[in-house]
């Protein structure tokens, strides 16, 4: 495999950037033209004395806003581990640099819009969890590493990279052309990767999680749910458990994505908004195009659908089965368990009902293992694909009771676990193992709801807990405020990272500008100003009681008319996105 440079220094002039490969024996330079933004190969002599220098740890490729071309350099880095003896690295700080010397020549609507596109870039940055290694492939499991041609073997690194995970991709185009290039970038992926050393029975392994985010419908909570027409799911994340012991590894895949057809859920205002399932479109398309794709890649499927049985999403629960029942793929096994009615009033123990109920289906998929030898042992057969709305919470509790029955196998048929002992009687380990599937948790909750996980209390400690009821009451109150208040810009940050939405040079027209409806402004003025002053005649009594009652009904009865009109129009109020289509949404 042709790795890429783990070291570079920018070294800047007015007219151009350079690249400095800074590995040992290294004298390859990428130049860039900052007038005419074409990338040339050139070397070391080549670069002016006078062009200013700084260390970067990587680039992240260049992205085109109003004011023109921006290269995205990483700057700060910090090592996670080794997989496999390769260094994993998680990007810390990163930073936009214009090719342009200044912004003058445009107007103060176009500076306003670059400032808001370049704002947006940065949201993305900073949502945390971006992971590069310079001479190891991130975007595939260990499986399909291990099936793959010579061929393969010999491509670089941005060209062997599985498309569905390579975040910086849109931010790479201009380089996948010119492959004496592909040295100086690599994939970035974004999800969680942990990495540890643990030791039972004096016996010392490394265990690591990495999830895998896909970037193909990606978005956030109730702007993207359901599926695409090209089958891709929304919130779709591969997670790969790995295990390494004295040469020989093994490793357990899982999937987990929205439930796989056209149906949306956007935010009004309201605590939970109804999800809608589309009734003008053919589902079944897309949805057997996710399956074939799904089953090419892993294999047999089982979907585990965790969300309610009752209520709203009641319509979306039986429309799966129904679906999986039309689709008539014997490669697909459809168990539905209602996590919320099973384990209601404290019962967490009744999980175990869906590990008992899956047992022999998981005995059946096995795990991929290898020998110290590097023969392949074992081979993973299929893969359980779990959902709940939001495939976070409920998803990642029994991802992690799945990921632990796959790695007691697999600790006992590697030797480190003596027949009989269990992973939960190992204290250290087991304490580590809980709070790493939490971390996971809490990274995919980030990304795509805003805030940290719900129910990781169970997953920490094996058992609900009212301190963790109460972290749950703040996260949810903390999701219902990003979700209406703040992820129509979080939505727009995504499409304009990851090339859905193309800004334009010296653009003149963005959707930036759209006005908001006479609504937005009016109603909330009114219900804050009828509210205080119900406040006021309440504090502040008239010279009889019932002339404050009077002033407090008026009042009052206005500020709950004005309320519940904004309610009723509550789309209106909500953060919206306006970089991206409505269909697109839908």
């Amino acid at each position: 495999m042709a790795s890429a440079y783990e070291s570079f220094n920018l070294r800047t002039t007015p007219e151009k950037f350079y690249i400095e490969a800074c590995d040992d024996g290294s004298v390859d330079v990428l130049a860039i033209d900052r007038v005419s933004t074409e990338m040339t190969l050139t070397v070391r002599r080549d670069i002016p004395v006078s062009a200013e220098t700084r260390p970067i740890c990587g680039v992240m490729g260049t992205v085109r806003l109003v004011a023109g071309m921006y290269l995205v350099v990483i700057t700060k880095k910090q090592k996670v581990g080794d997989l496999l003896g390769h260094a994993v690295w998680k990007a810390l700080d990163f930073e936009i640099i214009s090719y342009k010397k200044t912004i003058l020549h445009l107007t103060d609507n176009q500076m306003q819009d670059n400032k808001a596109f370049l704002s947006m870039i940065n949201n993305v940055l900073h949502t945390d969890s971006f992971y590069f290694a310079t001479d190891y492939d991130l975007t595939h499991s260990l499986q399909r590493l291990a099936n793959t041609s010579p061929e393969f073997q010999e491509m670089s690194l941005l060209e062997r990279a599985d498309q569905r995970f390579v975040w910086n991709g849109h931010l790479l185009r201009e380089f996948l052309a010119q492959p004496e290039l592909h040295k100086f970038v690599y994939p970035v992926v974004h999800g969680f990767i942990i990495m540890k050393s643990s030791c039972i029975n004096g016996k010392t392994f490394e265990w690591s999680i990495i999830s895998r985010r896909s970037c193909f419908r990606a978005g956030v909570r109730y702007y993207v749910r359901g599926i695409d027409s090209e089958g891709h799911a929304a919130n779709y994340v591969e997670t790969e458990q790995i295990v390494q012991f004295n040469s020989a590894k093994a490793s357990f895949v899982q999937t987990r994505g929205s439930i796989p057809f056209y149906w949306s859920q956007r935010p009004n205002l309201k605590y939970k908004p109804k999800p809608q399932i589309n009734k003008t479109v053919n589902h079944l398309d897309a949805f057997q195009r996710h399956f074939d794709s799904q089953i090419i890649l892993y294999g047999r499927q089982v979907i585990l659908n965790l969300i309610n049985q009752k209520g709203s999403e009641k319509p979306l629960e039986l429309a799966f089965d129904k679906m999986v029942t039309s689709l008539g793929n014997g490669m697909i096994k459809y168990i539905a368990f209602d996590f919320h009615k099973e384990c209601s009033r404290m019962r967490w123990h009744r999980l175990q009902l869906l590990l008992d109920m899956v047992a022999d289906m998981q005995d059946e998929f096995g795990y991929f293992l290898v020998d110290a030898d590097g023969k392949v042992q074992l081979s993973q057969e299929g893969i359980f694909r779990s959902n709940c709305m939001d495939c976070l919470d409920r998803t990642n509790v029994i991802q992690s009771l799945l990921a632990r029955k796959s790695l007691q196998s697999q600790l006992q048929k590697m030797g480190v676990l003596n027949m009989g002992q269990k992973i939960e009687q190992q204290m250290d380990f087991e304490k580590f193992y809980k709070n790493a599937w939490a971390d996971n948790a809490d990274a995919c909750a980030k990304q795509y709801a805003g805030t940290g996980a719900l129910k990781t209390d169970f997953t920490r400690t094996g058992k609900r807990t009212q301190w963790g009821l109460l972290m749950d009451g703040w996260n949810s109150m903390i999701r219902y405020y990003k979700n209406n208040f703040s992820d129509g810009f979080r939505q727009d940050s995504i499409d304009l990272f990851l090339g859905n939405y193309a800004a334009e040079e010296a653009d003149r027209t963005t959707p930036l500008r759209d006005p908001k409806d006479w609504k937005f402004l009016t109603l909330p003025i009114v219900m804050v100003v009828a509210f205080s002053m119900c406040i006021i005649c309440l504090l502040m009594a008239g010279d009889t009681w019932t002339e404050t009652l009077a002033y407090v009904l008026f009042w009052g009865t206005a500020s709950v008319v004005t309320g519940g009109l904004i309610l009723f129009n509550g789309r209106d109020f909500v953060d919206a996105p306006k970089l991206v289509q409505k269909e697109k949404l839908d």
